[in-house]
Parts: structure tokens; C-alpha cells; sequence
């Protein structure tokens, strides 16, 4: 099976993830159930391979040295957008791909209370964290932030994430997005240097690290606005 049809199923099917898996045939997650496709179970070479044919010669380089590799797919042939995993596991490759909508949803379409989540939007100054669990709404709740403040107000939006999950059109504002591994070297290079790019408010993307949590807070420091996620 091509890796690109198994995508086209995920989507077709609005499966939330893609596993692949040595052992199990490819499966995908479907109203929260992992349901296995009727094909053979993977060998090694072919989920390596399928794992593989998606992927840039960078980031099969990274995969190799750092056995972790996180990159936004967008398909060719068809619409869709995957934010993709590929890690080792007992020496063998394993593969998640979460699909993102192509949408940003705004706080009606995530439940989330105007008010608050408007004020806390167009915020001037301070650190905003957005913490929770994995597939909480971490990142979804923080585009639909910029998006609100992207519709409402001028002014320069960064963002800086592994990978670029949401894709922002400028409306209002400014809008630069920086994916870190292609676009920057990594979070705290990129906080060091959005200083001098004029933001008027920054987005991080999950913080994993102290030494990134450590670059957020003295940015926060600055007095620009600034949110990042937290898996707890």
C-alpha cells in the first residue's frame, strides 16, 4: 500500500491518526477507536519505506541521528494536512500522524467563552499558556487566538513551531511563521532573534525543554505578548 493512500483513507474516513506500526497492518483512529486495515502486518523494510517516501533527505538525516523526527505533511494530490511523528521503537520505525484541519475554528466551533478568550486574544503585554493533555486542543485553541487577532487588529504575528501545524493567511496583521529545523535553527534562536523583527505577539508551539520554557519567559519578560502550550 502506498503511504499517500493510506492518507487519502484517513481523510476520506476523518480518521484522526495514522499509525504505522512493525508487526500490525497500518491503522487509523476513528471516533477514538484504532481500527487496523485487512492487509498483512508491516515488516520492518516496509514501514521504514512507507515511513521514508514522505519525508525530506533533512529530515531522514534528523531521524537517523536523533531516532525522532516532527514535520507538517500537505498531501499533492488531494486536501489534507498531517503533522507527522516518525520515532524508533525496539530498533524499528514507528510512524503517528495526527490530520489537521485545514480549517481554523473559532471559540464557538471549540466551546470556548467569547469574552475572555477575545480579551485574552488581543492582549498587548504578558505570557499566555494553554496546558492540557495530548489531543486536548492545545494548538487548535491557540490558531484560533491569532485568527481572532489576525481579523481584528493590525500589527505583526510570529509564530514559531515543530512543525507549522496551522496555516495563517494574512488579513489584518503581518503574519510570519517559522518552522523550526527549516526556517530556524531552533525555539530559542528564533525568540532571540524575533526581537528585532517588530512582534506584537508571539506563538510558540509545544515547549518540551527547559531551555525553551526558560527563552519564553524572559522573552515574556520584554513586555510583548506572548502564548505557548504545555503538554501536562
Amino acid at each position: 500500500m502506498d503511504f499517500f493512500d493510506l492518507l487519502k483513507m484517513a481523510v476520506d474516513k476523518k480518521a484522526s491518526d495514522v499509525f504505522i506500526s512493525v508487526g500490525t497492518p497500518p491503522s487509523l483512529k476513528i471516533d477514538g477507536q484504532i481500527l487496523p486495515l485487512k492487509v498483512d502486518p508491516l515488516t520492518h523494510d516496509l514501514a521504514r519505506e512507507m515511513a521514508f517516501s514522505v519525508m525530506t533527505e533533512r529530515q531522514k538525516k534528523e531521524y537517523d541521528e536523533k531516532k525522532d523526527c516532527n514535520f507538517a505533511l500537505v498531501p499533492p494530490a488531494f486536501p489534507g494536512r498531517f503533522r507527522m511523528n516518525v520515532f524508533q521503537q525496539q530498533g524499528m520505525v514507528g510512524l503517528v500522524g495526527r490530520r489537521i484541519s485545514d480549517e481554523i475554528p473559532n471559540f464557538a466551533d471549540l466551546r470556548l467563552p467569547s469574552a475572555p478568550m477575545e480579551k485574552i486574544s488581543l492582549s498587548k503585554r504578558g505570557l499566555v499558556l494553554f496546558v492540557g493533555g495530548t489531543g486536548s486542543g492545545k494548538s487548535t485553541s491557540q490558531a484560533a487566538c491569532i485568527d481572532y487577532r489576525n481579523q481584528h487588529t493590525r500589527g505583526h504575528i510570529i509564530t514559531i513551531e515543530d512543525p507549522v501545524e496551522y496555516t495563517h493567511v494574512p488579513k489584518h496583521c503581518i503574519i510570519t511563521q517559522r518552522e523550526v529545523g527549516i526556517d530556524t535553527e531552533s525555539f530559542g534562536s528564533a525568540l532571540e532573534n524575533a526581537m528585532r523583527q517588530s512582534p506584537d505577539v508571539i506563538q510558540i508551539g509545544e515547549i518540551r525543554t527547559s531551555e525553551t520554557m526558560e527563552s519564553a519567559l524572559s522573552f515574556a519578560e520584554t513586555g510583548t505578548s506572548l502564548s505557548c502550550n504545555l503538554t501536562r
